[in-house]
């Protein structure tokens, strides 16, 4: 697919990018490299291909949830400067 440098300015309009007039070659180039990789990909059909299908085998890495002791609130909040109902206060800053 052609782009042309007209497009590539809309595009960085809409972006809100300055571009240099070499920095506009360079991006029309680009972006026909990866409209011209994208036909590229459109021209395989992957319908035999389960939608969750891997090239390797994946496996759950997330470890099993187990539940363990916390620490005493008591404890917590003994250095607490300011506490109220087992929690944690800070000064209001916004009327």
């Amino acid at each position: 697919m052609k782009i042309t440098k007209d497009q590539v300015e809309h595009v960085a309009h809409l972006a809100r990018l300055s571009l240099t007039e070499e920095e506009k070659v360079q991006m029309t180039k680009d972006m026909e490299m990866i409209l011209e990789f994208a036909d590229q990909i459109n021209e395989y059909t992957f319908e035999d291909v389960n939608a969750t299908a891997h090239v390797i085998p994946i496996n759950n890495v997330f470890r099993e949830d187990e539940v363990s002791p916390s620490m005493d609130r008591d404890v917590l909040l003994k250095n607490a400067p300011s506490k109220e109902n087992g929690c944690y206060t800070v000064p209001k800053v916004v009327e």
